[in-house]
């Protein structure tokens, strides 16, 4: 395999914009659809089970990330994906908004949400290769800038397009061509060598099984797992920022706000900063205590006044908490991986991240039938301090253990 140096190295912004479709679509759901549904009268739990089932293909995607280690190449994997996941987002500007249409929003939702994955995991493939050790969490962090920024950016502009030009299909359509144009920096992105140059899949995939298991018989991949694992910094609230907008008394163009250009903003800048800060702290503590941060936050805006202005600066301010916190998962993830099958090893852990996500975003929903929306905030900073608690008194029991990784060596 050729060396990192060898290879054509791309500043790490180039996975920020190549990450950018799996975060924009997401913000289409959980923004744009949800707060479109939601005035057409569908409820905070229905609209937070939108939210879940579009979550859903991320918890299982290690299933099919062997695809992107051993068949065709990340790139030209990443281009059907984009160019599949544009024209299902551009069926769904044609749909009527009425709860009566909640089922086929709902496949949709999981239809774009399967399809997108493969975007995401050619360009875990194709960072994961070129990225040296000690730039890991800047790695991650832009490449999380891409996801949690494109959510906000796409959802709010989608949004915002949707509301102001009177044309209903306008704001998919845009949304549509910018996942296409996200294809753009893999002009400068070096192609990393196949799993194995001229064998058969079924062996290629038993190399990348070996590979997947000799990650998770280490100390460092099964606390990387189990970290992932946790409900912790989830930030499943920011799902519902659309359908809980209301109780703060913001409108269309708050939420446009909050779910785009300042939530775009501060999640770029927190997960770019997340990645530095864990390649000097430790990847693993800097993700636990942004984690921490994130429960504080949650409990500010629980007992902060309830006016638009209020809602629009705290809802920021916990989505740029969350960029840290996703800044962090990632440094986490690509120390843990190394190299070899890296898509499918990212996608291990990736995928147990997503379980928390789709389970608090159901949670909340369920929160906030009970308790309101204060309640729902306390709810999960609650499930976000045990959450914390349970990782430090495990990762302190199990200290100074190691266990070797059986397997075949590792590629340098």
């Amino acid at each position: 395999m050729s060396q990192p140096s060898a290879m054509r190295v791309p500043h790490p912004w180039a996975y920020m914009v190549l990450f950018l479709p799996f975060g924009m679509t997401s913000g289409y759901v959980v923004v744009t659809l949800a707060y479109l549904l939601t005035k057409a009268g569908a409820s905070v739990e229905a609209v937070a089970a939108l939210a879940a089932v579009s979550i859903l293909p991320s918890t299982w995607k290690v299933l099919w990330a062997p695809l992107i280690d051993t068949t065709l190449t990340a790139k030209r994997w990443y281009m059907i994906s984009v160019a599949v996941t544009a024209a299902a987002v551009l069926a769904t500007a044609f749909l009527p908004y009425r709860v009566d249409m909640l089922p086929v929003f709902t496949a949709a939702a999981f239809a774009i949400g399967f399809t997108v994955t493969f975007a995401a995991m050619s360009v875990e493939r194709l960072m994961a290769h070129a990225t040296a050790e000690h730039q890991k969490g800047r790695a991650g962090g832009w490449s999380q800038a891409g996801n949690i920024g494109g959510q906000g950016l796409g959802g709010g502009a989608a949004l915002w397009i949707a509301q102001h030009s009177g044309v209903s299909w306008l704001a998919g359509a845009a949304l549509a061509l910018a996942c296409l144009a996200s294809a753009l920096p893999l002009l400068g992105v070096h192609e990393p060598a196949p799993a194995a140059d001229a064998r058969r899949y079924l062996r290629i995939l038993q190399d990348s099984a070996i590979d997947l298991l000799a990650l998770v018989r280490t100390r460092l991949g099964v606390m990387a797992c189990f970290i992932c694992l946790l409900p912790l910094g989830s930030g499943a609230a920011q799902n519902l920022w659309a359908a809980i907008a209301g109780d703060w008394g913001a409108g269309a163009d708050e939420v446009a706000l909050v779910g785009g250009v300042l939530s775009g903003v501060v999640c770029v800048a927190g997960a770019i900063f997340g990645g530095y800060v864990c390649d000097r702290v430790g990847r693993k503590r800097g993700y636990v205590v942004f984690g921490l941060v994130s429960a504080a936050t949650a409990l500010v805006m629980a007992a902060g006044p309830r006016t638009p202005l209020a809602f629009m600066a705290l809802a920021t301010l916990y989505n740029l908490v969350i960029g840290l916190v996703y800044g962090g998962f990632s440094a986490v993830t690509l120390e843990a991986i190394g190299k070899g099958a890296a898509a499918t090893k990212y996608n291990l852990v990736a995928s147990l991240s997503n379980i928390p996500l789709l389970l608090m975003t159901l949670a909340d929903g369920w929160a906030h039938a009970r308790w309101g929306s204060s309640g729902m905030l306390v709810f999960e900073a609650a499930i976000g301090v045990t959450a914390a608690t349970v990782y430090g008194v495990t990762a302190y029991a199990t200290r100074g253990l190691t266990w070797p990784a059986r397997g075949r060596p590792k590629p340098a």
